[in-house]
C-alpha cells in the first residue's frame, strides 16, 4: 500500500484508544486521526508520543454530534471506535455507524455491551450494498475467546460447554468508562445460556476460583472469577450451536476491591439499591490508587465436548501476559485486522460480530512481539494415562529435550544410573536436616541411581548415592496449587512450578508446608534445579538451601537409562498418601459456581 492507510481514532487520547494508538505507531504507512470531543488534550497526547513512525494528527470528534460531512472533511478510510461505554450510547447507540456506511467508510469497535454488539448485524444488507465492513466488538471479548474455543475445536467433533475469564494485572489501568459499564449490570439480570435453555444470570455475584496457569511458566495465583454482561453470552452459542453452557468472568484485583463490589452486587440483586452506577466514580478513583500483587494479567478459555469417536473430551486455554503488555491484549484484535489491511487482505463487507475475522494465528504473531505467552492442555481418559510431567505441561512437554522427557516418561516405572558430586553444608542444622531426610554424604563421582515408580497418578522417585538411600512422591497440586508439582519429603512438601526455558526444565518453589501446616514462603527452603542435557545425557543441578541454615545439600550430575535395572536396584518402599492417586482434573466436570 503506497498510500497511507488514513484511520481515525475516536477515543484516540483515552485508556482505550490511546493503547491502540501506541500498538500501531511503529507502523509509517499509517496515518492516525487521534479524535476526541477536547482538541487540546489531542495534541497533548500526539505531543508525547515524538518517536512515532506513525503520523499522528490530533483532531476534534465528538461521536455524539457526528455527521457524514466530518467523516468527508477528514477524509478516512476507517473509523475505529474506542471510546465507549457503549452500554451507554443510548436512542442513537448507532449513528457513527449509519455516518461511516453513508460515506463508504470502513468501521470497527471495541464494543463490550452484549447488546451493541448484538444489534450490530442490523446493518448488514446496508453494509454490503455499500462495499464496506463494519465489525463490532473487536476485543478480547468476544474475538480472542472465539478465536481459542475454534483452535481447541480442532479434531472434536463438538463443543458442548464454554467457560471463559481475564484476570487483569492490578496496575492495569482502567478507565471510567470501563467502570461504568461494570456498574451498570452488576447485580442486574442478563441473559445466559445454561443446561441447554435461555437462562438469567447474575453479573459479580455468581463467581468460580481459577488458577491461570501457562504450561510451563509460572502460575498465577488462584483468582475468583465473576459473572460479566459481555457480547461472548450471546455470540458464543449462535457460533457454536452444540454449545449448552457459557459463562465468561472476569477477576479484579486486589481481592478486596473485588470482595467490595460483590457486595453491592448482591444490594442490586436483592433489589436494596437499583444500580451502583453511582459508584463510578470513587471506583475508578479508588483502583487507580489501591494497587498491589503480580505485575501480571491473564486469561483462560476452558471447552468440554466430544471427540469423533463420542468421548468426551475437556481442553484449556491459558494466557499470561508481564509487565504493561497485558493492557494492549483488548486493542490486539484491531492490531490484527489494520496490520492486515496494509498487507492488502480486507474483511467481507458486511455488519458483524468480529468473532470470525480474526484467528488466534493473528494472536499469536502479535503477542510473540511481547511478554505475553500461551499454552493448552488437554484432559480425559486418555490424557490420564500419560506421564504425570506430561499432563501437567500440556503442549510444553514437546519442547523439553528428548531426553529430559524420556526421564519424566514414567508409564510403570524406569530407572536410570549415573555419576554425580555432592556438596554438603556445614551449619549444624544443615546437617542435621539433610541427615534426617537422607540426603548422601559429601563426594565426587559418586554412583547414583535413580528408580521412578508410578503410583497412581502419582510417581515415587527412589535415589541411591553412595549407599544412602532417599525418596520423595511427586504429585499434581490441586485447588489453588494448581498446575504445580508436590513434592513430599517425610514431613515437609513443596510445591513446585515447572518453567521450560528452552530445551531444559527449571523448578521453581512457590510454597510449602510442614506436617500440612502452610508455612511462609520466608521460612521455607530455597531451591534451584535444573534440568538440561550435556554432551547428549541428561544433566541434573539441584541445590536446596535455607535462610536460617545456608546450603543444606547440592547434588548434580549426569544419568543414562539404566539397561540393566534387576542388578542390586532399590526397590520401592513405604506407602504413598492416598490424596496423591486422586485425579485432580477429572475431565469434562463443570466449575463449581459461587454466590
Amino acid at each position: 500500500m503506497k498510500t497511507p492507510l488514513r484511520i481515525l481514532i475516536v477515543g484516540g487520547y483515552g485508556t482505550f484508544g490511546g493503547r491502540l494508538v501506541e500498538l500501531l505507531e511503529d507502523e509509517p504507512r499509517l496515518v492516525l486521526l487521534v479524535g476526541g470531543r477536547s482538541l487540546q488534550k489531542a495534541r497533548e497526547y500526539c505531543a508525547k508520543r515524538p518517536a512515532s513512525k506513525a503520523k499522528l494528527v490530533p483532531v476534534a470528534f465528538d461521536r455524539e454530534n457526528a455527521d457524514s460531512q466530518q467523516l468527508t472533511t477528514l477524509d478516512v478510510a476507517l473509523v475505529v471506535d474506542a471510546s465507549g461505554p457503549f452500554q451507554h450510547y443510548g436512542a442513537q447507540a448507532y449513528r457513527l455507524i449509519q455516518h461511516c456506511i453513508d460515506y463508504r467508510v470502513h468501521y470497527l469497535d471495541l464494543a463490550d455491551g452484549s447488546q451493541f454488539v448484538a444489534g450490530i448485524s442490523q446493518f448488514d444488507e446496508a453494509a454490503r450494498r455499500a462495499g464496506v465492513f463494519v465489525l463490532s466488538g473487536v476485543s478480547s471479548f468476544p474475538v480472542l475467546t472465539a478465536a481459542v474455543a475454534r483452535r481447541l475445536q480442532e479434531g472434536l467433533r463438538q463443543i458442548t460447554a464454554i467457560y471463559a475469564g481475564i484476570a487483569p494485572s492490578p496496575f492495569a489501568g482502567v478507565g471510567l468508562n470501563v467502570i461504568r459499564a461494570i456498574a451498570s449490570y452488576s447485580g442486574q439480570r442478563v441473559p445466559v445460556r445454561r443446561n441447554g435453555a435461555a437462562a438469567v444470570g447474575w453479573p459479580i455475584t455468581e463467581s468460580m476460583e481459577v488458577v491461570i496457569g501457562v504450561p510451563g511458566h509460572v502460575p498465577l495465583e488462584s483468582r475468583r472469577f465473576s459473572l460479566v454482561d459481555v457480547p461472548d453470552l450471546r455470540t458464543l452459542p449462535q457460533l457454536f450451536p452444540a454449545v449448552h453452557d457459557v459463562w465468561v468472568g472476569a477477576a479484579p484485583v486486589p481481592a478486596s476491591l473485588h470482595r467490595a463490589l460483590w457486595g453491592f452486587a448482591w444490594l442490586v440483586r436483592l433489589r436494596l439499591l437499583p444500580t451502583i452506577s453511582w459508584l463510578s466514580r470513587l471506583m475508578t478513583f479508588v483502583m487507580a490508587r489501591v494497587r498491589w500483587g503480580e505485575h501480571c494479567g491473564g486469561m483462560f478459555v476452558r471447552i468440554e465436548g466430544e471427540s469423533l469417536e463420542g468421548v468426551p473430551a475437556t481442553r484449556e486455554w491459558h494466557m499470561l501476559a508481564e509487565g504493561n503488555d497485558g493492557p494492549l491484549i483488548p486493542c490486539m484484535g484491531v492490531e490484527a485486522l489494520v496490520r492486515k489491511l496494509l498487507e492488502g487482505t480486507v474483511p467481507e463487507p458486511g455488519a458483524r460480530t468480529a468473532t470470525s475475522d480474526v484467528s488466534l494465528a493473528d494472536y499469536e504473531k502479535l503477542f510473540s512481539r511481547r511478554l505475553i505467552y500461551s499454552g493448552s492442555r488437554e484432559f480425559g481418559a486418555n490424557i490420564a494415562s500419560q506421564p504425570l510431567y506430561q499432563r501437567t505441561l500440556g503442549n510444553a512437554w514437546d519442547r523439553l529435550s528428548p531426553q529430559i522427557r524420556q526421564l519424566h516418561s514414567v508409564s510403570d516405572e524406569s530407572s536410570f544410573v549415573g555419576e554425580c558430586t555432592v556438596d554438603r553444608g556445614r551449619n549444624p542444622f544443615a546437617w542435621l536436616i539433610a541427615t534426617l531426610i537422607g540426603f548422601p554424604r559429601a563426594g565426587t563421582t559418586q554412583e547414583i541411581s535413580v528408580q521412578l515408580v508410578k503410583q497412581g497418578n502419582a510417581e515415587r522417585w527412589i535415589r541411591e548415592v553412595g549407599g544412602r538411600r532417599f525418596s520423595s512422591v511427586q504429585s499434581p497440586g490441586r485447588g489453588r496449587h494448581q498446575w504445580l508439582i508436590r513434592e513430599r519429603f517425610g514431613p515437609v512438601a513443596v510445591y513446585m512450578a515447572l518453567v521450560v526455558e528452552g530445551e531444559c526444565l527449571r523448578y521453581v518453589i512457590l510454597s510449602w508446608t510442614f506436617f500440612g501446616i502452610p508455612l511462609p514462603l520466608a521460612l521455607g527452603p530455597r531451591s534451584a534445579a535444573l534440568e538440561s542435557v550435556q554432551q547428549g545425557k541428561f544433566r541434573f543441578d539441584v541445590e536446596l538451601r535455607h535462610p536460617f541454615t545456608g546450603l543444606i545439600v547440592r547434588y548434580q550430575g549426569t544419568l543414562s537409562p539404566n539397561l540393566n535395572p534387576e542388578a542390586g536396584y532399590p526397590t520401592p518402599h513405604g506407602k504413598h498418601d492416598a490424596d496423591v492417586i486422586a485425579n485432580p482434573h477429572p475431565a469434562g466436570r463443570p466449575p463449581k459456581f459461587h454466590s
